[in-house]
C-alpha cells in the first residue's frame, strides 16, 4: 500500500513540474539560453526526473505497469486544481465531470 500512495505522490511531483515549465513559458526572457537555463525550467525538469526514477522504483516493489497507468490519471486531478491556483485558470462544469468521470474510472478499476 505504501507503494501505491508513493506512484500518487509522484504523480502530484509531475504536477508540480508542469507548473514550473508553465510559469517558464510564460515569463519573458531575454535570450534562447536564459529560456531554456533558468530556475524554472531546471526545478521543474529536475521533479520530472525524480518523478520519473522515483515511478521505476515503485515499479520494481510489486506495483503493476497497468496499475501505474491508472493512478497516473491522477493528473487529471491534479493539473487542473494546481493550474487554478497557480494560474488562476477557469474550471468549468464540463471539466469537473470530465474529472469525476476519470476517478470514477479509476475507481472501478481498483474495485476487488
Amino acid at each position: 500500500m505504501m507503494f501505491y500512495a508513493l506512484a500518487l505522490f509522484n504523480v502530484f511531483v509531475a504536477a508540480v513540474a508542469q507548473m514550473l515549465l508553465k510559469k517558464a513559458a510564460i515569463t519573458p526572457h531575454k535570450s534562447f539560453v536564459k529560456e531554456y537555463l533558468n530556475p524554472w525550467v531546471i526545478g521543474g525538469y529536475s521533479l520530472m526526473v525524480f518523478s520519473l526514477v522515483s515511478n521505476v522504483y515503485v515499479l520494481s516493489q510489486g506495483v503493476l505497469l497497468k496499475e501505474l497507468g491508472t493512478i497516473e490519471a491522477a493528473s487529471y486531478l491534479f493539473v487542473p486544481a494546481l493550474a487554478f491556483v497557480c494560474f488562476k485558470e477557469k474550471i468549468n462544469l464540463r471539466k469537473v465531470a470530465a474529472i469525476a468521470l476519470i476517478l470514477a474510472g479509476v475507481v472501478v478499476f481498483f474495485w476487488e
